[in-house]
């Protein structure tokens, strides 16, 4: 509790799990269904991560991913959504219940993985990762709030965060997304 109040607030803590890889490719990873994943096999594609949870402001956002996806997969997009409990205990599903939710209520295609945390010392290494300059060696772009968006291009380098505010099709996102999915 004290960690996450921390957390909550900007102050740094220890991670219980630091992370050593060195690039966005190198991760093994849990999918919502309990089976295993492995970035390697992203390589090439337009990446956005995605913390999301289903009983947040933001959530309706569902939809607009999900129709964004069906758009642009066929062109190279991958969405890859990471519940999470961080904010106000805006994701208290396990995640079974949040497979179901997502399916039933927003009939969401795009990958979908464990519930993870996405800041403070249990911060899933993924997410250390993608928020830390330290390590992706291009962005710092700490979580803010759920549905907040991380951007990887082609290469595997972080290249932008937008706001869990921002609709992923508001004209400067989409189009930045488009010039990333036509660079081959």
């Amino acid at each position: 509790m004290i960690s996450t109040l921390l957390s909550f607030i900007g102050c740094k803590t220890a991670y219980q799990n630091e992370c050593t890889q060195k690039s966005i490719y190198d991760f093994e990873l849990k999918k919502i269904d309990g089976k295993p994943f492995h970035t390697s096999e992203l390589k090439g594609k337009v990446l956005v991560f995605v913390n999301v949870a289903s009983k947040c402001g933001f959530t309706p956002q569902y939809a607009e991913l999900q129709k964004f996806y069906e758009t642009y997969k066929d062109k190279g997009l991958v969405i890859l959504g990471f519940p999470a409990n961080n904010f106000l205990w805006q994701e208290p599903g396990d995640n079974a219940s949040i497979a179901q939710f997502c399916s039933t209520k927003y009939n969401v295609t795009f990958p979908m993985f464990e519930k993870i945390s996405v800041k403070g010392k249990d911060c899933h290494p993924i997410y250390q990762f993608l928020t830390q300059k330290k390590h992706n060696g291009f962005l710092d772009c700490p979580i803010k709030w759920n549905f907040q968006k991380i951007i990887v291009d082609r290469n595997g380098k972080v290249v932008k965060s937008i706001s869990p505010s921002q609709s992923i099709w508001e004209t400067e996102n989409k189009q930045f997304i488009e010039k990333l999915l036509s660079a081959e």
